[in-house]
């Protein structure tokens, strides 16, 4: 999902995985295993060694939050409505440093890449992670955006030059990219909070062939997995190019330089990864559910499971919304899905709202949360 940038004014936060990455002992007693964090069992994923299907949302601002018990509040919630995955962005990258106090990740500035590992930086994802751990909640964490919004690809353009669609095969930019991955990795290595690793939020490459995405994405994957071989790893994209049960649609399409399949197919990726926007992709809501069931059928084909990852609607949202999620429960290849996105009362006000969003304790969320977790 596009999302708009919001700002905060920086906190100070010590945790347990902050006092590893600043050098003091660790205090993380979970060790390395396969066994320990998230994984796959077929087309099913596995949560504390369980297969299952599993609900959960989106909260990409997560991690630009500076009020530590406004983290633990969100986390608490779904913890509480049953919610097992909270997908954030772990990626926050400016090219000037913001003179508000605000919370950046990276600065992306005149050829170079600077991460901000302080307490209006990374120290920030560091508490969200040592949260998520003590309410048993499994994150996937994004690397960049190909949207604008908190930098993105657009960021790096700026910094190292060339355009969103040549981002994918700059030097500069795919070191730069490649560094901050493994700076954050080797931050939560050890966290059984990380649910998988992702890409990148929707990548596109606008009339490319498809093989600049699927190259792009077989050699980030391989890079992940050569630093870290026990958590799984995901692309985050939106579906697009898929040839099975197409209506001949733009989503279905290749024009965006994607091909489903294809990328499903890169032995790094270890799941696959749909979003659904009837309305921003041209379509109506009736398109909704046979796309589901053409990404299990695609997630079966190649015997891993499918997370539908994002969707929403502005209006209806029970209706709809609800329906979809039966179809994605009933579809056989589709392991779990996460709603577009968790709403929650921070110390500051309602989090951010962009139409679609759900927020705990109202009527939809009754609907989407509440009894799509009962029917799990």
């Amino acid at each position: 999902m596009k999302t708009t940038t919001i700002l905060s004014t920086a906190g100070f936060v010590f945790s347990q995985v902050a006092s590893y990455a600043m050098g003091f002992p660790t205090l993380n007693p979970y060790k390395r295993s396969n066994s320990t964090f998230p994984g796959t069992s077929g087309l099913k994923f596995t949560i504390d060694g369980t297969a299952g299907y599993f609900a959960g949302s989106n909260a990409y601002w997560l991690g630009f939050q500076t009020d530590n018990d406004d983290v633990d509040k969100v986390l608490a919630d779904a913890e509480k409505s049953g919610l097992r995955i909270m997908r954030i962005w772990g990626f926050n990258d400016v090219n000037t440093v913001p003179t508000d106090g605000s919370v950046y990740y990276q600065l992306l500035e005149n050829g170079k890449a600077t991460v901000n590992t302080g307490k209006d930086g990374l120290q920030r994802l560091d508490y969200v992670v040592s949260s998520a751990e003590r309410h048993n909640i499994k994150l996937i964490i994004n690397f960049v955006n190909y949207w604008s919004d908190y930098g993105g690809m657009a960021a790096y353009v700026a910094a190292f030059g060339g355009s969103t669609t040549s981002w994918y095969t700059d030097d500069a930019s795919q070191a730069a990219y490649q560094n901050y991955i493994k700076t954050v990795i080797s931050r939560y290595i050890d966290s059984p909070a990380v649910f998988a690793w992702e890409l990148a939020n929707e990548p596109r490459c606008s009339s490319c062939d498809v093989s600049v995405i699927h190259d792009w994405v077989a050699s980030t994957s391989a890079f992940i997995k050569s630093i870290d071989s026990a958590h799984l790893v995901g692309i985050g994209d939106e579906g697009f190019g898929l040839d099975i049960n197409s209506d001949g649609s733009y989503p279905y399409g290749y024009s965006e330089g994607s091909n489903f399949t294809l990328n499903l197919g890169v032995d790094t990726i270890d799941f696959g990864t749909f979003h659904l926007y009837p309305s921003s992709w041209g379509t109506n809501n009736s398109f909704g559910s046979p796309w589901v069931t053409a990404h299990g059928a695609a997630c079966a084909a190649a015997g891993k499971p499918c997370l539908f990852e994002e969707y929403g609607v502005a209006s209806d949202k029970c209706t709809v919304e609800g329906g979809w999620q039966k179809t994605a429960l009933g579809t056989k290849g589709i392991g779990a899905d996460t709603f577009w996105q968790f709403g929650d009362t921070l110390s500051s006000g309602k989090s951010p709202d962009d139409t679609y969003t759900v927020y705990y304790g109202t009527d939809d969320y009754t609907c989407l949360v509440d009894n799509h977790v009962a029917a799990i």
